[in-house]
């Protein structure tokens, strides 16, 4: 007789034992400081994301269905159930391209983690700041090892990461702030993994990518809440042989590292690696801008000066935003490398204002992407996730001279981290028009001192027009 293989969720449970023992005592200043401009930062992309087309529909349908006004949304009146708070929320913040990102695991993190974290917390006055950031803490932390362990192959193949990773952030940040133990965190972070999904192809056009953070919000905030009063998920979500996350969601077992998702946990933040975005634009996209902004620096040139632009990257770069650009709307505009370096060298930004909706069909941005070529490296990509925003930008003038720039990666990434005044300013740049000056400030203040606060619900109501 066969012998049966003996279970194991070591992984599982040693995510669950972080998340459930973590205090705010253990997180070390530095990360504290950090995970305070991170929330500011996804604080001002949802509120931005309040009015946003895709947002309006979401909340028009849902509200035809959902009557209740138990949790309130960024930048707005109106008041969901808190499952469907989660999910707006969510889609507000990952809206616009505008939202941080974990490049290493691929993971916009605050999309995903602090919706259910505001959902919680409203309503209730026995929260603390201390006890807010400790469980955003737990969420960024857990969600970027999930990416790390799967490997840029993951999203290769065609899976979203944001949304298939997206749940583990949701469910740790929701069970640390509800406090639950380890036996109902792993309940909670199986009840979520079963509901992983997310498929690449709505980056070309389709509105439903800016929800694939929303419905991660909503799928944790489920797992922890379910998992509270004794509902039972997977117990091996991460390690289960046949049918678990990662044998999954990957070709093979040889394509996934499951010692990534406890190697350094509680001692090795990977809050320090979330990235900030200083332009409108997927992440992908930075490193190239950066690059054609700093030959301009050394070499003035405009659109008429050179003959092409060849941009050499990772596969991920080529497969994830380097295809010739058609015009299927918003999403696919803000994804797309050419358009995105024609957006740059027309108009000189490639922020919110770049991004109307009638630039999707601009001629000019149009014409300038046909010059503009993306190309494989296998150099760049032989060295693995950590560079795979590593790029050289060659621009051949039309004098026969060519000028080039390597870069690793772009401002605003954890090498080159924005300053506290960087990002109070993006916030107040995004919220202009949507909240009053005074608004602004209190927000600023009060998510800057949020660990001297007794209540943590005074930072939800500000923030949600309350």
């Amino acid at each position: 007789m066969a012998k049966v293989a003996e279970f194991d969720n070591r992984y599982s449970q040693g995510v669950a034992e972080f998340v459930s023992g973590l205090n705010y005592k253990d997180v070390p200043t530095f990360a504290i400081e950090r995970i305070k401009l991170l929330i500011l930062d996804s604080i001002g992309c949802g509120i931005y994301g309040a009015g946003l087309p895709w947002t309006e529909i979401l909340k028009k349908t849902l509200g035809g269905i959902d009557s209740s006004d138990s949790c309130s949304l960024l930048g707005s009146h109106e008041k969901f159930s808190a499952p469907h708070a989660a999910l707006v929320n969510g889609t507000q913040i990952q809206g616009f391209e505008l939202d941080d990102v974990h490049r290493n695991g691929v993971l916009h993190v605050g999309a995903v983690t602090l919706p259910p974290l505001f959902a919680i917390t409203e309503g209730r006055s026995d929260i603390s700041g201390k006890d807010f950031l400790t469980a955003a803490v737990a969420g960024y932390e857990v969600g970027p090892r999930v990416g790390l362990c799967m490997g840029q192959e993951h999203i290769g193949q065609g899976w979203h990461s944001g949304a298939t990773l997206g749940v583990f952030s949701a469910a740790s940040g929701a069970a640390r702030l509800l406090n639950l133990s380890e036996v109902q965190t792993v309940n909670a972070l199986g009840i979520a993994g079963t509901q992983s999904s997310g498929l690449m192809a709505a980056q070309f056009g389709a509105m439903v990518k800016r929800m694939h953070a929303g419905r991660a919000a909503q799928s944790g905030l489920y797992g922890a809440l379910l998992a509270e009063h004794g509902f039972t998920g997977i117990q091996d979500v991460f390690e289960a042989p046949y049918g678990g996350f990662c044998s999954t969601f990957s070709r093979s077992h040889d394509r996934y590292n499951l010692d990534a998702l406890t190697d350094g946990l509680g001692s090795d933040f990977e809050i320090m690696r979330v990235a900030l975005k200083f332009y409108s634009c997927v992440g992908s996209n930075h490193t190239s801008l950066d690059a054609i902004k700093h030959i301009q620096t050394r070499r003035p040139f405009g659109v008429d000066d050179f003959e092409k632009i060849v941009i050499h990257g990772s596969q991920v770069t080529v497969d994830h935003v380097g295809w010739p650009y058609q015009p299927q709307g918003l999403t696919s505009a803000q994804l797309n490398l050419p358009f995105c370096v024609a957006t740059f060298l027309l108009e000189g930004d490639v922020f919110v204002k770049q991004f109307t909706p009638d630039c999707v069909d601009n001629e000019a941005r149009i014409d300038l992407s046909r010059r503009v070529e993306v190309i494989h490296d296998p150099e760049i990509t032989a060295l693995g996730a950590k560079f795979r925003h590593k790029v050289r930008v060659d621009v051949y003038f039309k004098n026969g001279a060519i000028e080039s720039e390597t870069r690793e990666a772009p401002i605003g990434s954890e090498h080159s981290f924005g300053s506290e005044s960087d990002i109070v300013g993006k916030f107040l740049k995004l919220t202009e028009g949507i909240i009053n000056s005074t608004t602004q400030d209190e927000v600023v203040e009060t998510m800057l001192n949020l660990e001297n606060i007794n209540d943590a619900s005074k930072l939800v109501k500000l923030i949600t027009g309350q």
